[in-house]
């Protein structure tokens, strides 16, 4: 079913055209990083990325034709980097193509800190590092699939990590936060307003 008008000011789309493409929306932008078969790691960018729920779960969409996929199920582990909005080209170079052996030169020279408890590396000057433990895969998103991990350990920079002295807005000023704008535009969030919650509001 093609484009069409239902209500005056919408366009509706069928089933058959992509909407992702035709509008923007915000996402995260992190490296998810995984051990190689034979040494190494590889380091992806993934905006369609995020906790699964209020307990310590994390989840991302990926394809199985991706090393990332193959990697997280043969190792049962992979990390999360949540890059600054001054990693911007680092983060893009993370997702070179490999050369004809299978390499990613670009991402080894990426500066990397080993993870403390699973087999994995971190992207340097990050601001939030999640370590998991694979927890399920959920095949037959169309083409893709759902990673969903167990945070089995968490690492924040101090400058980005609330606390009760530091007003919200003042720590996102200070250390701003990068978005990714789906499809190929990107952002840096330092401007944030409380947000109305109705009285007695409760997740």
């Amino acid at each position: 079913m093609r484009e069409h008008t239902y209500r005056e000011g919408l366009v509706t789309f069928g089933d058959d055209l992509s909407i992702w493409d035709r509008v923007f929306t915000v996402n995260p932008l992190v490296l998810v990083g995984t051990r190689e078969p034979e040494s190494g790691y590889d380091l992806a960018p993934k905006h369609m990325a995020t906790p699964m729920g209020w307990e310590n779960y994390f989840g991302f969409v990926c394809t199985p034709r991706h090393a990332t996929y193959a990697n997280a199920r043969r190792e049962g582990a992979f990390t999360v980097s949540y890059p600054r909005p001054t990693q911007v080209v680092l983060t893009s170079l993370a997702a070179a193509p490999r050369d004809r052996d299978g390499s990613k030169p670009l991402v080894e020279a990426l500066p990397t800190f080993p993870a403390s408890v699973v087999d994995g590396v971190f992207v340097e000057d990050a601001y939030l590092f999640l370590e998991c433990a694979l927890d399920r895969v959920v095949d037959d998103f169309g083409e893709n699939s759902l990673i969903v991990g167990r945070v089995v350990a968490a690492h924040a920079r101090e400058d980005h990590l609330r606390a009760s002295e530091v007003d919200d807005q003042d720590l996102i000023h200070s250390s701003p936060l990068l978005a990714y704008l789906s499809p190929g535009r990107y952002t840096q969030v330092s401007e944030s307003y409380s947000f109305p919650f109705p009285t007695n509001f409760m997740r």
